[in-house]
Parts: C-alpha cells; sequence; structure tokens
C-alpha cells in the first residue's frame, strides 16, 4: 500500500520529560512521518537540549520551531510549525501523549481526500508517573498498569469499516490526536491565532474545514496514544474564547484574517 509523505507536528510547552517519551515513541514507529517538527510555544533551554539530543540520534529530520512565551498561543506556534512543514499530509499530536507504533501508520491508512481525521486517547493516571518516567516506558497494551479507558487501548482496524464520515464537528476532536491535508488547512488559513489561552482552536479549526466540504472520521480502535497526566490547563480566558468561537461559528467565510499565510515565505 502507498501512503502520503507527512510531517508529524508535536506541540509542547516546558514539560521535556513528557516530550522524551513522546519523541521516543514518535521514532519507533513502523511507519515513520517524513519529518517531525517541534512547535514549541515558548519552552526554557532543557527542552531545547532534549530535541538536540533527538535530532542527534533519530534517522528521521527533526524540526525545532520556538517562539518566545508570551502566553498560552498554541493556535499561532502550531501555525508556525506547520508553515515550515514539507509534506502533503499533517499529522498532529501533543508533548504529552506516548504514541502506539502504528499510530503514524494507522492516520495514513485512514487518510482521504476531503476528509480530516480524529482519535481519542488513553489516559495514565497520576498515580503511576513515577514509573513511567523512571522506567521511560512507551509501550502499553490493554493489560498494562497505570491506565484507564483501557479499552481505547485495543487496535482493531477492521472496525473502521463501521465508522460513518461525519457532516457536522464532533464534540469528541481533540487536537491531540487529529490529521489533514495540508493543502486544505492551507485554503482555510489554518489556525485562527486571535485564540490565545486553553482551548477552542481545534472545533473551529474544523468547523471551517467543514465549510469548504470536508467531513471528519473519527479513528477508533485505531491510531491510539497514551496522555500523560497532568493538572489542567487555567480556563481563565474562557469568555473571550467563546466571543471568538462564537464569531467564527456565525460567519459564512471559511479563511480566517489572522491565519497562518503571515508565517509562509513567499
Amino acid at each position: 500500500m502507498e501512503y502520503p509523505d507527512c510531517s508529524l507536528i508535536i506541540s509542547t510547552y516546558n514539560w521535556p520529560e513528557a516530550l522524551d517519551l513522546c519523541l521516543k515513541s514518535a521514532i519507533n514507529q513502523s511507519i515513520s512521518p517524513n519529518e517531525i517538527i517541534i512547535a514549541d510555544d515558548g519552552s526554557r533551554e532543557e527542552t531545547k537540549y532534549l530535541i538536540e539530543h533527538y535530532t542527534k540520534i533519530s534517522k528521521v529530520q527533526i524540526v525545532h520551531v520556538w517562539h518566545e512565551d508570551t502566553g498560552f498561543k498554541l493556535a499561532e506556534i502550531r501555525n508556525k510549525a506547520i508553515a515550515k512543514s514539507s509534506y502533503s499530509y499533517i499529522i498532529q499530536v501533543d508533548g504529552d501523549v506516548i504514541l502506539n507504533s502504528n499510530f503514524v501508520k494507522d492516520h495514513l491508512i485512514f487518510a482521504k481526500k476531503k476528509q480530516y481525521l480524529f482519535g481519542s486517547r488513553v489516559n495514565i493516571v497520576k498515580s503511576f508517573l513515577p514509573t513511567l518516567f523512571s522506567t521511560k516506558m512507551i509501550n502499553f497494551n490493554f493489560f498494562s498498569l497505570g491506565i484507564k479507558k483501557r479499552f481505547r487501548s485495543l487496535r482493531l482496524p477492521f472496525l473502521m469499516k463501521m465508522q460513518k464520515p461525519l457532516n457536522s464537528v464532533s464534540l469528541k476532536l481533540r487536537g491531540c490526536n487529529m490529521s489533514f491535508w495540508k493543502e486544505d488547512f492551507l485554503k482555510i488559513n489554518g489556525y485562527n491565532e486571535d485564540f490565545f489561552g486553553w482551548g477552542g482552536e481545534d472545533y473551529e479549526l474544523a468547523h471551517r474545514f467543514h465549510k469548504i466540504g470536508l467531513v471528519g472520521k473519527r479513528l477508533k480502535f485505531t491510531a491510539i496514544i497514551y496522555h500523560i497526566y497532568h493538572k489542567e490547563a487555567a480556563k481563565n480566558n474562557l469568555d473571550y474564547t467563546h466571543q471568538v468561537l462564537d464569531k467564527s461559528l456565525n460567519s459564512t467565510s471559511f479563511f480566517t484574517e489572522n491565519g497562518i499565510d503571515k508565517h509562509i515565505q513567499s
């Protein structure tokens, strides 16, 4: 089977211990991405040194895209990272997840024109973190200790035949496990950088995908990731987030004015 060339985008902020496991799993895929791009929202030097280490040992090219820490600007740093990408298909995750060894393969198997994909996650519980970080464990399965929602750890790709395309945005969509064609992303001008602070940017992006005629498809029992427990980000900007989201949802335009175009060199 021939797969599209792809860029794996990993977003991170000041948690090198988790990024270490994410990168370790990313360079041990059954089918490797063509490149790995770290979308770094202003991390300190420890993260830079970690990425330099992986750049030396990885057979896959790793690119570090960093900007100054001026607050939670996930939409902006993802745009900057994708602007640097070289391949036709984008798979994105967060740096606090561990990828099943077939994660990239699963996204590529189900990649289809006029469609974006999104998956779920298995949760690694707080009490298991000392063991996780001391052993640097990246291989989990249904019977592994330290996880919950473990049925999501079952990889049964044949069940994807039961998944129907969706004509509207699913509330189960998470940007930590999502993929799409770069040409579709550029057509809508990428993430809306009016978003800063926690939440909203992924749902709004997918909503604009639907405005250009894409459908979504949920990856169940495939494209498995394991989310490392952490305290939830502060949600003290929700009123503003809802204003930005409502403005977009009520607009007929699929193109965001404050998007990726300003980061692309002509």
